[in-house]
């Protein structure tokens, strides 16, 4: 049906989607785990130095709380919260501040009015409409025939491939944020600074291995949608 037989090489494009991002869940799992064995000099928990962090950059209208799950953390612009996992609420490990000091990189990137914070938070809605109705769209094409419905729902993942493209300079800000200042306001001291530079970087890569798997998915559907209607 897509001109390539019984046999679909571009699969191996999903294929590398999945190594990768198998690959950069294992390294933020296995970082996370390694540093959440190093407690802090300070012996603050991560709801502490999340606190400490906002009243230092004069952040008094964020709330902290904790939330169910595992590295289910993140900042609600909506009510305003910072809701940090149980392991890093409650928790005096580098890694819990690492995370924590991220999550509130955020509450002040929304609190400077940050860009391309509010560049993703306006393409939220136009990302999950995309992101629902790209591959319904697609199979009910590829099922009736209709190359029309595929290519709408190759641009509606498009629109869900763009939003995971400019989540990217949101994160990478907020860490380099949440360093500096954990650095600057006494949270963590020496090593343990590199320590959680190593845990955000890991993070990070869940991020560039999600756009990397996106982009070849995207690719994979250019390509089958392409031999599809050179053989109409």
């Amino acid at each position: 049906m897509m001109g390539y037989g019984m046999y679909d090489p571009t699969i191996i494009l999903v294929l590398i989607g999945a190594i990768l991002s198998m690959w950069a869940s294992g390294r933020v799992q296995g970082t996370f785990q390694k540093y959440s064995r190093v407690r802090s000099m300070t012996g603050m928990t991560g709801a502490e130095a999340a606190r400490k962090l906002l009243n230092y950059q004069g952040i008094y209208d964020v709330t902290v709380e904790p939330v169910k799950g595992q590295l289910t953390d993140h900042y609600d612009p909506r009510s305003k919260t910072v809701r940090l996992s149980e392991a890093v609420y409650h928790q005096t490990s580098v890694s819990a501040i690492g995370v924590a000091a991220h999550e509130c990189g955020h509450a002040i990137q929304d609190n400077v009015g940050y860009a391309p914070l509010k560049l993703r938070g306006a393409f939220v809605p136009v990302a999950s409409f995309g992101s629902k109705l790209s591959w319904p769209l697609i199979l009910l094409g590829l099922v009736i025939g209709a190359t029309p419905f595929v290519q709408i729902g190759i641009w509606m993942f498009v629109l869900a491939v763009l939003f995971q493209i400019i989540t990217l300079p949101v994160e990478f800000n907020a860490s380099g944020r949440a360093v500096h200042l954990l650095s600057e306001a006494g949270i963590l001291r020496g090593q343990e600074v590199d320590q959680t530079k190593k845990v955000l970087n890991a993070a990070a890569l869940t991020y560039v291995a999600a756009v990397a798997a996106s982009v070849l998915q995207l690719l994979r559907l250019v390509l089958l949608f392409g031999g599809s209607r050179r053989n109409d």
